[in-house]
């Protein structure tokens, strides 16, 4: 190889060298190995050195007969050691790209990929955030954290008509990005990247640890870690104000007026789950009943559509196996009435324990009388449950999904059930219950995600665990839950296709196999994630804190386009699996799409309604007898009026995150003279002022003072 140029990252040798057809960044640690980096393929390329710019390492240009390559080489070690390696094409003309080979090669002391042995712990899952986590055992190079910035290349998807599904992988020791093309046929492909256009082929953040993880939980730890300094590397997009406020408004109405919403069953107001379809359950009855009624304590006054609700939970009890059925009594005969997800069994129980530790009498009896039939279903199955099986007799109908698994996280919001409930009656039976649910889930690693809500409610699970038997090992294993929550989330922002019209940028995909992100999942996550940030407190992993909050501030905005009225009308699937899609009702769709299919082919979410109650109620602060409101899209930990006129809040973000925060004015009253500073006495200037609201980017884990001047006054 011809070499162009050395530099180091603390410990880290970097190597850049021309070979045959690449360009290779060769990065080594002295006697222990390394990792080689294709920065570039380009056969018969000529390469030179450039001048570098502010924050680079290196600057390389290889022309070929293909074009112009540039790659970019930035190095980082303030805290953990970070390569990050750009590479852009301009072709000379129209360029049809038939392989382009995977980039990443364990090495030995020799340089030899043959000789070096280690293990990849997890890699891309379909559309999902293309990286890959290894580590090396012979010799002890340490463990890497290689993550593709898919945004990046959003041009390159486009003008190929490809899309990087699952294109972060390999098998050792070939491993790395297999940049997408066009598949092989007869008929060759006429997708061309265009002449004289500059387009992004490769953006690869490279993340380093010298020493290996001695244990899974501290595997997922150091992973939750280096996630968290290659998600700072990002240029991450700008979230948007949501009025969900006015959108809840308009969701009750819905539900109180459309036929399509409810339905009559023994003289009670039942909810479908899609739009004028499928058969009421408990799960949605219950999701819709505790989101009301956390908006109606935000408004001052009970919502009346939650009283009618409850009164038909009742009939979902059947006293024979003292347990709450999916379906009520006169289900139709197109559902098998004694089938349940294993998960279904839980969630409204968890729900339910939400609404009886807030005082709720009524929804503490449901619960105690309804736990039993749960701990007999966990001891039964082992607290390792199927996919589905049958209540009266506990016989398995399916037992996994697709990849061979079943619900591997149903533990953790089993666990949290049960610390309801022992909260609820200090009896350790539950306590013993939610420690031997999570301890079941040791070995699963980044196999421990089924479903995403799920996971969060366990990562929540596991650090109120830890609370109650101050045991670190719980808090450790909440770091196994959220590693395979945010291994399975979309940390990039599509273009492709339809998906230019709304955002998926830290999305989970509703299963672990699943194509689509869901807002069932989406803000019953964002749910579980407030208690995990709650509970956990200033002693979380500060990176785990970071990642957690950002989903949560990312879904404020990115949920908004599940409304079937934010999208255009020609974005949404007109054959739907269930009911329809109706745009004048605010439910939102249950599906969108990171490869830009059409949205809301499963349908139209009436259970998803719940969302718009969840994010008005934690979104927007009261603040009394001002004449405005307090929107943040991040969680407010703290506030203290200090004075008649002066709010002093705390946010609890990441380190080097920013967050929202909006003065937003009050109907019929007039917007004040106000300020807001650090707790420095830096005066904060405005992003943006309107009639309705004041807009200021504030520090995610600040403390900040917001003063006004005069009183409510009617405009």
């Amino acid at each position: 190889m011809k070499r162009l140029k050395r530099f180091a990252i603390g410990e880290l040798e970097i190597e850049i060298a021309q070979g045959a057809d690449s360009l290779w960044a060769l990065i080594r640690r002295p006697d222990r190995g390394g990792i080689a980096l294709r920065a570039a393929y380009v056969p018969g390329g000529q390469a030179r050195l450039l001048a570098v710019r502010e924050g680079e390492a290196a600057r390389v240009q290889v022309d070929s007969p293909m074009g112009t390559h540039i790659i970019c080489f930035s190095a980082h070690e303030a805290d953990l050691q970070r390569l990050r390696v750009t590479v852009e094409l301009t072709p000379v003309a129209p360029l049809l790209v038939p392989f382009l080979p995977r980039d990443l090669y364990p090495l030995d002391a020799n340089d030899d990929p043959m000789g070096a042995s280690g293990a990849v712990e997890a890699a891309q899952r379909g559309l999902n955030s293309g990286m890959i986590y290894l580590h090396m055992n012979e010799p002890r190079f340490g463990t890497l954290l290689y993550f593709q910035n898919l945004t990046a290349s959003n041009d390159y998807y486009r003008a190929t008509d490809t899309k990087p599904d699952g294109a972060v992988g390999g098998e050792w020791p070939e491993l790395g990005y297999l940049t997408p093309s066009p598949p092989q046929s007869g008929t060759p492909p006429i997708n061309p990247l265009p002449a004289g256009k500059t387009t992004t082929l490769s953006d690869a953040i490279l993340v380093f640890r010298e020493r290996p993880a001695t244990d899974e939980r501290e595997m997922a730890r150091q992973f939750v870690q280096m996630l968290g300094s290659a998600y700072m590397a990002l240029d991450l997009p700008r979230p948007e104000y949501r009025d969900w406020v006015s959108r809840s408004d308009r969701t009750v109405g819905d539900l109180m007026n459309s036929p399509k919403a409810t339905i009559s069953h023994y003289g009670n107001l039942y909810v479908h789950p899609y739009t004028d379809s499928e058969y009421p359950d408990i799960m949605v009855q219950m999701s819709i009943v505790a989101a009301l009624y956390d908006y109606g304590k935000w408004l001052g006054e009970p919502v009346p559509l939650e009283a009618d609700l409850r009164r038909g939970l009742g009939r979902f009890y059947d006293p024979k196996l003292k347990t709450l059925r999916r379906y009520l009594p006169n289900v139709g005969e197109d559902k098998d009435a004694d089938a349940v997800d294993s998960w279904y069994l839980y969630h409204p129980l968890l729900n339910l324990g939400r609404l009886a530790l807030d005082g709720d009498e009524a929804a503490r009896a449901l619960l105690l009388k309804s736990i039993g039939f749960g701990i007999e279903a966990a001891h039964h199955f082992r607290y390792k449950w199927p996919i589905q099986y049958n209540v009266t007799d506990f016989s398995v109908i399916t037992p996994t999904a697709n990849d061979d698994r079943g619900q591997t996280d149903v533990g953790g919001i089993y666990a949290y059930v049960m610390l309801q409930c022992h909260q609820l009656t200090g009896d350790d039976l539950y306590l013993r219950e939610a420690r031997a649910a999570i301890d079941a889930t040791d070995g699963m690693r980044f196999n421990l995600n089924y479903q995403a809500n799920l996971t969060a409610w366990g990562a929540a699970a596991c650090v109120r665990l830890w609370r109650v038997t101050d045991k670190t090992e719980y808090l450790e294993q909440s770091y196994v839950y959220l590693a395979s929550f945010f291994h399975n989330c979309e940390i990039w922002e599509s273009q492709i296709g339809a998906a230019e019209h709304y955002s998926n940028f830290m999305g989970a995909t509703c299963l672990q196999d699943a194509p689509y992100m869901a807002i069932y999942e989406c803000f019953d996550s964002f749910t579980a994630f407030e208690y995990y940030l709650r509970d956990g407190g200033p002693d979380l992993e500060p990176a785990a804190r970071m990642l957690v909050s950002e989903y949560c501030k990312y879904a404020l905005s990115r949920a908004w386009y599940y409304y079937p009225d934010a999208l255009p009308k020609e974005l949404l699937a007109t054959e739907n699996r269930n009911g329809h899609i109706d745009r004048e009702l605010s439910f939102p769709l249950e599906d969108l799409y990171a490869d830009g299919q059409l949205a809301g082919q499963v349908g139209q979410e009436i259970y998803g309604s719940g969302a718009a109650f969840v994010f008005a109620t934690r979104s927007q602060h009261k603040v009394e007898g001002a004449p405005f409101r307090l929107y943040c899209n991040h969680f407010i930990r703290a506030s203290e009026r200090t004075e008649e006129n002066v709010l002093t809040i705390q946010l609890d973000g990441g380190e080097t995150c920013f967050a929202d925060l909006s003065i937003v004015r009050l109907p019929r009253r007039r917007m004040p003279d106000l300020t807001i500073s650090t707790a420095d006495g830096d005066r904060l200037r405005p992003l943006g002022t309107s009639d309705q609201r004041i807009d200021f980017r504030v520090p995610a884990n600040g403390r900040l003072i917001l003063q006004w001047r005069g009183k409510a006054r009617s405009r």
